[in-house]
């Protein structure tokens, strides 16, 4: 009670008048001014494409000139509660160092974002195997490169961890060879097989023209081990991979070739 009777609640009152209404404009400000940025980035979006911009840098340039209206958003809302620009500035201009030291990272995950758009390792679209994620490049960021991998997950990798290593980009050359490996009996005629599996190949539809390649890559325990390489788009390759195989299998049963299988022998005691 004592330290409630020390309160003077008139002053408290009028401090509260004044500064509640300023409180409120920033919030409303912040609110709405927000809104408005992510209206105008989509607004951008759209006309970015429509413009016939370079695909990659549509999220990019969005992303970035999201960050500075918000910055300007929050500059108007300092503004409206009654904290002055140019000090405000002058603020900024203080802690620009100690900000641009904690955010040494962040920064160079920009630069390299420059960097990819400038020299495009990858582009929006490409298959790429970054740091052991492979996956589509569904966005290239201001800091940030977003990758949707085969097995349907959203990757958002930092654009300077992107570039820091080995960069596979699997689409760069406009096709993939699909490795496959196919058991032949030891009594089977190579050339044969060869000719059978060649048939297979071209039931597969997805598969490009690329003579494929199909040698004796070892000899197995129990069979001969071939390689078959035929080649695939990107888009393609898993349509390959499987097709091929269900053709060659179906190959194989109609030519009566049977592949051997482990034999135990159970030995009575």
């Amino acid at each position: 009670m004592d330290f409630l009777s020390n309160i003077d609640l008139s002053a408290l009152w009028n401090t509260v008048l004044t500064w509640a209404p300023k409180l409120v404009a920033a919030i409303l400000v912040l609110m709405i001014g927000f809104w408005i940025v992510n209206f105008i980035a989509k607004m951008m979006g759209k006309s970015f494409e429509k413009s016939g911009i370079d695909k990659d840098l549509i999220p990019f340039l969005k992303s970035l000139v999201t960050v500075l209206l918000k910055v300007m958003v929050v500059v108007t809302a300092a503004g409206v509660v009654g904290v002055e620009i140019t000090a405000f500035a002058a603020l900024i201009a203080g802690a620009g160092l100690a900000i641009g030291a904690a955010m040494s990272g962040t920064l160079s995950h920009f630069a390299a974002g420059v960097m990819v758009l400038i020299f495009k390792p990858y582009r929006v679209g490409d298959l790429v195997d970054i740091q052991g994620t492979v996956g589509h490049v569904s966005e290239i960021q201001v800091f940030n490169t977003v990758i949707n991998t085969l097995d349907n997950k959203k990757v958002i990798m930092p654009n300077g961890i992107a570039t820091s290593g080995i960069m596979t980009n699997l689409t760069a050359n406009g096709k993939l060879r699909v490795d496959l490996n196919v058991a032949m009996p030891y009594e089977e005629d190579f050339d044969k097989v060869k000719g059978i599996i060649q048939g297979a190949l071209a039931n597969v539809s997805e598969k490009l023209p690329d003579e494929p390649t199909i040698e004796i890559e070892k000899f197995d325990e129990n069979n001969v081990l071939l390689a078959v390489r035929p080649f695939a788009t990107d888009e393609t390759y898993w349509d390959v991979y499987f097709n091929s195989y269900r053709e060659i299998k179906k190959a194989f049963g109609a030519a009566g070739i049977e592949v051997a299988y482990p034999a135990r022998r159970v030995k009575n005691v």
